[in-house]
């Protein structure tokens, strides 16, 4: 399932390789209302691609919510638009669901599409998050990208799985109510790997499968970028912390506005006060994502790293392996 929204430029890269080398995959273009020349474009050149139609932009999570239940399949994997594939990409990932059956979800690693030797930002090797929600990976520690020496190539079980490119069983993405749709775009992937989670289900990072992400293609870094992504943090941890571990919501209000006093010395201060409206919307929504919280949590323990902007900032800790 792509994803697509006025992305004709990146379907014209990508779209080739992924249909030459996923043979025996039902291809599906999931468009947001789209007005350039995304459909004709793929309705001429891959009439096999089946479409799904939305007449306006739903985001990221309801452009994949409504779509999946016109969709046939026991396993699917979501994909954004700039992403491309090589041969044999697929097996290893299908072959890893059909022998283990506690897998519900699992990504390929995902390289820098203009320096494949490097991980990419967006899921690199696999992720995690520290106690107060701070994302990185095996492979990315916030802006630090690795080099891709086969050191991660060992299937491991991750936290979350990147939205860039990863595949969940259906029965289970319907079983967790699918993306939360207040979350619109950013981070809803691991508030949705964090539920999996919290009911004891496996997540993957699977080496042998290797993906090339533009990255920053579909959505530059920007303000809005920098709303979403500090608002839905707050969100996924209100969501998903164990009870009576809410107060670390506190906490990591208070290194916000360090990164708010941050972007005011770095001159973005449009970056700074998308910060402060990313709380404002937070606690509009306060009441309403916390009806939504899952009492029947199986797993406490969601973290290995305390605070990760000291290891990071303070003590200089760059790299996956030295956390």
């Amino acid at each position: 399932m792509i994803l697509n929204y006025n992305g004709e430029k990146f379907l014209k890269s990508y779209m080739p390789s992924i249909v030459q080398n996923s043979p025996k995959a039902s291809i599906y273009l999931i468009d947001n209302g789209s007005n350039d020349n995304s459909i004709n474009y793929i309705k001429k050149n891959f009439p096999l691609i089946k479409l799904v139609l939305h007449k306006k932009n739903l985001g990221f999570c309801d452009g994949y919510n409504k779509a999946v239940n016109e969709i046939d399949a026991e396993l699917i994997c979501f994909m954004n638009n700039d992403v491309t594939v090589k041969n044999k990409w697929l097996p290893p990932i299908i072959n890893h669901f059909k022998k283990n059956p506690k897998t519900v979800i699992a990504q390929p690693h995902i390289l820098d599409l203009k320096n494949p030797e490097y991980f990419e930002y967006a899921g690199a090797a696999g992720g995690f998050i520290d106690r107060l929600g701070y994302p990185y990976c095996r492979g990315r520690v916030f802006n630090n990208i690795e080099k891709d020496f086969g050191q991660f190539d060992k299937t491991q079980k991750i936290f979350w799985a990147s939205g860039a490119c990863f595949f969940i069983r259906k029965k289970t993405f319907h079983s967790l109510n699918g993306f939360d749709s207040d979350f619109f775009a950013h981070q809803e992937e691991i508030d949705l790997c964090w539920r999996a989670f919290n009911r004891g289900l496996d997540i993957v990072s699977i080496g042998k499968s290797k993906v090339f992400h533009l990255g920053k293609g579909t959505l530059q870094s920007s303000p809005k970028k920098t709303f979403l992504n500090f608002r839905n943090s707050l969100l996924s941890l209100l969501k998903n912390l164990p009870e009576k571990k809410t107060q670390r919501i506190c906490e990591r209000l208070f290194w916000d506005y360090i990164a708010f006093l941050f972007f005011l010395i770095k001159l973005k201060p449009l970056d700074a006060f998308a910060i402060l409206r990313a709380h404002l919307s937070f606690f509009n929504l306060l009441n309403k994502i916390k009806n939504k919280k899952d009492l029947n949590s199986t797993n406490k323990q969601y973290f290995t790293i305390n605070n990760l902007p000291i290891k990071y900032f303070i003590i200089g800790k760059k790299k996956f392996s030295s956390l």
